[in-house]
């Protein structure tokens, strides 16, 4: 009974873990939507950033290294660091 349980509880951490994949993007922020809290940057790629992370310094031309969680699909940036 304890080695099943065991077995039951190392499926169910590897499965939570396995529902969020994280990584890190560089570029140029091509536009900022403070409304929405998105930004976009110059490949394209749209960012939602997280309540919490401070958008003030966040503006169009500005080079920025993006530390993001994907979250329902959507690519969340946990931290906003400008270059």
């Amino acid at each position: 009974m304890r080695k099943l349980l065991g077995i039951a509880l190392m499926i169910m951490l590897v499965l939570s873990a396995a529902g969020a994949w994280a990584g890190e993007i560089e570029g140029k922020i091509q536009s900022v939507d403070t409304s929405d809290r998105t930004i976009v940057l110059d490949n394209g790629t749209t960012l939602s950033v997280a309540e919490g992370v401070s958008m003030d310094m966040l503006r169009p031309g500005t080079d920025v290294k993006v530390s993001y969680e994907e979250r329902d699909g959507k690519n969340i940036a946990t931290s906003v660091e400008a270059k």
